[in-house]
C-alpha cells in the first residue's frame, strides 16, 4: 500500500518526539518547509516539520505525491484518509463500510455482521459528529441499529426491505432499498448490530432480480445477487445520493468503497468552566480576541475568534485574531460612510444627512436635513466648539493656578531648605505631595479625624502601599520661624527610639505645613487612664502603667542627651503619649518641641503648654530647660499612680489641681489616701510609695533641684524589675516587655529599695517593713 511507510512512521512518533502539552507555549504560526497541497494550521501539523509542532492526536501525515488526497490522519491504527479540516472543528475523511453481508440459500447461511465498529474513536479528539453523520442502511433485507455503550437499549436505527422493482426510486432513501437514521451525539465507537429481515421472519426477500431473466437487469452476472447483498455505513448524506445500481453489489467489493465521514474535534476532555477560567495559563483559547465554547458533544471545547475577528483563536495576538476591515473587505452594510473599529465598523451620514448610516431594512438610511436644520446644527456644533475651548483654557488656568499656589507654598514653608538637607542625606525624610495625603485621607474628611490638640489636627491616612500614617494638620507657622521647623523636621527624622514616634515625612505644598507620622493603632494614654470619661474598654492595670512610664522616661531622656541635638519635648502630657497594640509607649506631638544647641543649658521662648501639666518656674520666668520636661513628667507619674485627671472640676476646690492635691497629702503623710484599692492591691504599698516619691522629686518646684529624665529613667527600671520579681513570687504570669536602651546595676536597684524605705512616713514605718518583708 502507498502509504505503508507513513504508517511505519506514525507508529515511531511517540519514541522520537516530546508529547505536545498546550498551545499556550507557542507563539509562531509561520509553517516551514510544509506542502503546498497540504492546507494545515494548528492544532493540526505535520511532526517535525510544522512550527509549532501539532498538539497530540492532531498530528497529520502529508503525501505531497498525490496532490488529490495528500493527507492522512491515524485513526485507530489505521491510516485515514483526510478530505478537509474546518477551524470550526470538523475533519472530513474517507472511511469504509461498517458492516456488510450477503446471504445465499437457506436461512442458516446469512451472516450477522457488525457488532463491532470498524473505526474506534477513543482516546483521541475526535467524535462522530450527530449533526453531519447519519446512519445508511443499503440493501433489501436489512435491519440496523445503534445500541446504547452499555447494549442494553437501542439508540436508533432504520430497515431497509424491497417490495417489488417499482418501488425502488432513485433518490429516495427512505426505508425502501436504503434507509437512514440520526446517530447519537458524542458518539467515540458505534455499537453497531446488523441483521437480516429473514433471520427475524422466516420469509425470504420479496423482490430478486434474476441474471439473464429481468430485461433491466441484462447486464448483470452470476457474480451479483441483487438484492441479496447490503451494507451499512455511517457518513454525510449530502455526500451520497442513492440508486437502484447500490443494490448491485458484488462481494469482492463489498468495503473497499470510502464513504465521506465528518468527525468533529475538540480540545480535551474538559469544559471551558473547567479549563479557560481566569488566570489559567493551560487554556488553549490565548488570543485576547478570542474565546471559549464547549463542545457540542459534550466532551471538550473549542476556541473562536470573536465577531469582527479572523485568525487562529490559538496563537497569541500579533499572530491570532486580527481585526476584520469590514469597510476594505466590503462586508459592511454602511449606505455612505465607513469607519473600521476595533472588532467592528461605524457607519456615519455625510454632512446635510441625518440617521444611522447603514442599509434598510437592518438600518435607517441618510436622510437629506432641511436648511434650518442644517443652519441650527452648525450654529449648535459651533457653540459646543466654543464651550469646550472655554471649558479647557478655564480648566488650564486654574489648574497652572494651583500649580503656582503649591510652587508658593513650597517656597514659603523652606521647600528649597528642607531639599537642600536631603539631598545632602543629612535629613532622612520623605517629600510628600499634597494628592498623595488628599488621597490617603479621603480630602481631609471629617471622618479621618483623629483628634484635635492645641498645635493641629491629627487626621489617618492610608498610603497607596495600604501603609497606615498619622498626618497632621498644623496651625499657621509664623514665617520668622520657618527656618527653625525645617532644622527641627530635619532633627526629628532622624530620631530613632522604639518608644518616640516616628517622623516619615512632610508636605509643604499647602498653606501649612503637613507632618506625617506612623499610625499608633490603640489611642492615648490619657484614653486608658479614664476609661469613663474617654468610653475606653477598660482601665489599664499597674503592671502595664509602670512599664509605660518606664518607656516615656527612657524616650524623654534620649530626647534630651542622646539624640544628636537635644530636643525638649515642652508638652508632655498623657493625651501625647501613644500606645500600640502591645500597650508600649511612643511620645509623641513634637508641635511645641525646641533644640537646645549642645553649648547652652535653656532658651528663652514665648510660655506654651497645657494647663495642668505646665512647668510653674518656666511659666513665670520663661526659661525652658530640660527640667520642664521633668516636672511636667512628673505630672504624669501622679496621673500614673492616682489615675486622677491632672485637672478636675468634679474634686473639691482646694483640690481642683491634682498635683496642688497630691503635694498635700504628701505634706500631712496621707500619701496611701490617694491611691485606689485596686492599684495597691495589684502593685502594693512600698512600691506606690517609691514611684510616688520619685514624682516628688520630679515636682519640685525649683528646677535644678529636680533629677535628670536619665536618673528617673534608670530608678524606674530599677522599680520595675523589683515589681516583675515581686509578681513571680506571688505566682503571677507577668508580661514584660523590652528593656529600655539606659543601663542600670543590680546596685541601683538596691540603692533605690532604700530610697523606697527612707521616704515611708515614721508612723507607717514598721507596717510597711512588715509588708516588704512578706514579699508584697
Amino acid at each position: 500500500m502507498q502509504y505503508s511507510w507513513l504508517l511505519i512512521v506514525l507508529k515511531l512518533l511517540p519514541l522520537i518526539q516530546p508529547c505536545f502539552s498546550s498551545v499556550s507555549q507557542y507563539s509562531v504560526t509561520q509553517q516551514q518547509d510544509v506542502p503546498a497541497a497540504c492546507n494545515i494550521h494548528y492544532p493540526f501539523g505535520i511532526p517535525n516539520v510544522s512550527t509549532p509542532e501539532p498538539m497530540r492526536g492532531f498530528e497529520i501525515l502529508c503525501n505531497s505525491s498525490n496532490p488529490s488526497n495528500p493527507m492522512m490522519v491515524q485513526l485507530d491504527n489505521n491510516l485515514v484518509e483526510v478530505k478537509s479540516i474546518s477551524s470550526d472543528g470538523q475533519i472530513r475523511v474517507l472511511l469504509k463500510t461498517f458492516a456488510s453481508r450477503c446471504a445465499r440459500g437457506s436461512l442458516e447461511e446469512s451472516q450477522d455482521q457488525g457488532k463491532e465498529p470498524i473505526v474506534n474513536l477513543e482516546n483521541t479528539p475526535y467524535t462522530f459528529s450527530h449533526t453531519m453523520n447519519k446512519l445508511i442502511v443499503v440493501g433489501c433485507d436489512a435491519f440496523a441499529i445503534i445500541l446504547a455503550p452499555d447494549h442494553s437499549t437501542v439508540s436508533t436505527g432504520c430497515t431497509s426491505f424491497c417490495i417489488s422493482e417499482d418501488s425502488i426510486t432513485d433518490g429516495v432513501c427512505a426505508g425502501v432499498g436504503c434507509c437512514q437514521a440520526k446517530i447519537p451525539a458524542g458518539l467515540k465507537i458505534i455499537p453497531l448490530k446488523f441483521i437480516s429481515i429473514r433471520n427475524i421472519t422466516g420469509a425470504a426477500p420479496k423482490f430478486k432480480a434474476r441474471p439473464g431473466v429481468d430485461p433491466k437487469y441484462k447486464n448483470l452476472t452470476g457474480d451479483e445477487d441483487y438484492g441479496e447483498c447490503s451494507k451499512v455505513f455511517v457518513m454525510d448524506p449530502d455526500k451520497f445520493t442513492f440508486s437502484r445500481q447500490n443494490l448491485s453489489i458484488q462481494r469482492q467489493n463489498m468495503n473497499e468503497e470510502g464513504m465521506e465521514v465528518v468527525l468533529d474535534w475538540s480540545i480535551g476532555n474538559k469544559t471551558c468552566a473547567q479549563a479557560c477560567f481566569p488566570g489559567n495559563s493551560n487554556c488553549a483559547c490565548v488570543s485576547k480576541n478570542s474565546y471559549c465554547n464547549n463542545s457540542v458533544e459534550g466532551v471538550g471545547y473549542r476556541c473562536y475568534c470573536s465577531d469582527g475577528y479572523r485568525g487562529n483563536p490559538y496563537f497569541k495576538d500579533g499572530n491570532g485574531c486580527k481585526d476584520i476591515d469590514e469597510c476594505a473587505e466590503g462586508q459592511s452594510d454602511c449606505e455612505s460612510k465607513c469607519t473600521n473599529t476595533e472588532g467592528g465598523y461605524e457607519c456615519s451620514c455625510p454632512f446635510g444627512t441625518k440617521g444611522d448610516g447603514r442599509r434598510r431594512p437592518s438600518g435607517s438610511g441618510c436622510k437629506r436635513l432641511p436648511p434650518l436644520d442644517i443652519v441650527l446644527g452648525v450654529g449648535l456644533a459651533s457653540l459646543i466648539t466654543i464651550c469646550i475651548i472655554s471649558f479647557w483654557s478655564y480648566w488650564a488656568f486654574k489648574k497652572h493656578k494651583i500649580r503656582r499656589g503649591k510652587q508658593k507654598y513650597y517656597l514659603k514653608n523652606g521647600g528649597l531648605l528642607l531639599q537642600q538637607h536631603v539631598s545632602s542625606q543629612v535629613a532622612i525624610v520623605r517629600i510628600f505631595k499634597v494628592k498623595e495625603l488628599e488621597l490617603a485621607t479621603d480630602g481631609f474628611h471629617e471622618s479621618r479625624i483623629l483628634g484635635h490638640g492645641g498645635y493641629g489636627t491629627v487626621y489617618k491616612g492610608i498610603l497607596p502601599n495600604n501603609q497606615p500614617v498619622a498626618i497632621k494638620r498644623s496651625k499657621l507657622v509664623d514665617e520668622s520661624q520657618i527656618e527653625p521647623f525645617i532644622n527641627e523636621v530635619v532633627i526629628l527624622s532622624q530620631v530613632n527610639h522604639r518608644n518616640v514616634v516616628k517622623l516619615l515625612g512632610c508636605c509643604l505644598e499647602t498653606q501649612v505645613p503637613l507632618l506625617v507620622y506612623e499610625f499608633i493603632s490603640n489611642g492615648t494614654l490619657f484614653q486608658h487612664l479614664h476609661p469613663v470619661r474617654t468610653l475606653a474598654t477598660s482601665p489599664m492595670n499597674w503592671e502595664i502603667r509602670l512599664r509605660i512610664a518606664v518607656e516615656t522616661a527612657a524616650a524623654l531622656a534620649y530626647l534630651h542627651g542622646v539624640a544628636s541635638t537635644p530636643i525638649i519635648h515642652r508638652d508632655v502630657k498623657s493625651s501625647n503619649i501613644l500606645v500600640d497594640e502591645n500597650y508600649t509607649a511612643k511620645v509623641a506631638d513634637f508641635g511645641a518641641s525646641r533644640l537646645v544647641p549642645h553649648n547652652r543649658t535653656h532658651v528663652t521662648t514665648v510660655v506654651q503648654g497645657t494647663l495642668g501639666y505646665l512647668d510653674p518656674e518656666y511659666f513665670h520666668t520663661g526659661i525652658l530647660t530640660d527640667k520642664s520636661d521633668v516636672y511636667s513628667f512628673g505630672v504624669v507619674l501622679v496621673e500614673l499612680l492616682t489615675r486622677e485627671n491632672p485637672v478636675s472640676f468634679d474634686r473639691l476646690k482646694d483640690d481642683g489641681n491634682l498635683i496642688f492635691h497630691f503635694v498635700t497629702l504628701v505634706e500631712e503623710n496621707r500619701l496611701i489616701e490617694g491611691f485606689d484599692k485596686e492599684t495597691i492591691e495589684e502593685a502594693g504599698i512600698v512600691q506606690l510609695l517609691a514611684v510616688a516619691q520619685l514624682a516628688e522629686k520630679c515636682l519640685n518646684v525649683k528646677g535644678e533641684q529636680r533629677p535628670a529624665m536619665a536618673e528617673v529613667a534608670v530608678e524606674l527600671e530599677a522599680l520595675r524589675r523589683l515589681a516583675n520579681q515581686h509578681f513571680v513570687q506571688k505566682g503571677k504570669d507577668i508580661k514584660t516587655s523590652p528593656t529600655t536602651s539606659l543601663a542600670f546595676s543590680d546596685m541601683s536597684t538596691q540603692d533605690s529599695m532604700k530610697s523606697m524605705e527612707s521616704h515611708i512616713p515614721s508612723e507607717s514605718q514598721s507596717s510597711v517593713s512588715h509588708i516588704y518583708s512578706s514579699g508584697i
